[in-house]
């Protein structure tokens, strides 16, 4: 193996390149309106089962890219995919990147439920009175809870769900994968919030371009 010197401003466009050069070699060919997400997504991770494993509902970025652009606010489930989203770019649309997981009073409902901060975070912003992204990067409780509350009325404008992981993971997804929520979904075991936040961002410099 020979290094390859690549210029500090050209290494993500060479990542891109690579990706691509890889897709081709194992016959992968994606659907043009997800491809930057997913390509997004396995950069992070140089995982290359997110090109088979990613699942959009129909016209997912489509839907996504008019929510942003009109305003919409991202709430996550971790505070690490609240910090790798560019939130810089989303508030030029007028949204705003929040999580509720570190509030004192998140904390002290859910123990003295006996539930997860990610539950009571998703109720909580719930009454967000603006459109709201959901990015599920870490806690299958939270689509539950977004399921949950779907069924008492509530309705997400968007979920990105990409919990990892193997407790109640798979089975979380797919009830979103069954749901008439627009959705951004990585079936199976895989995911995390440098995923999530990933997916948020390739979205946001959609938007931007």
């Amino acid at each position: 193996m020979n290094i390859e010197y690549v210029l500090p401003n050209e290494i993500e466009k060479r990542s891109f390149e690579i990706i691509d050069e890889e897709l081709d070699k194992l016959g992968i060919k994606l659907n043009s309106d997800e491809e930057l997400v997913t390509k997004r997504a396995i950069h992070t991770s140089a995982d290359f089962d997110y090109a088979r494993t990613m699942t959009y509902s129909n016209d997912a970025v489509k839907i996504a890219l008019d929510l942003i652009k009109n305003g919409a606010d991202i709430c996550t489930d971790t505070n690490m995919t609240l910090a790798g989203i560019n939130k810089a770019v989303l508030a030029k649309f007028g949204g705003k990147a929040f999580c509720y997981m570190a509030d004192e009073q998140v904390a002290r409902e859910a123990k003295e439920r006996s539930i997860t901060r990610a539950s009571v975070s998703m109720e909580k912003a719930s009454k967000n009175s603006k459109p709201t992204i959901f990015a599920i990067g870490n806690a299958p409780t939270a689509l539950i809870t977004l399921k949950e509350l779907m069924e008492n009325g509530y309705k997400p404008s968007f979920i990105i769900g990409v919990p990892v992981g193997f407790v109640n993971v798979e089975v979380a997804k797919e009830l979103i994968i069954a749901s008439d929520v627009p959705y951004i979904v990585n079936r199976g075991r895989k995911g995390g919030s440098n995923i999530a936040a990933a997916i948020c961002n390739a979205l946001l410099y959609m938007c931007k371009e």
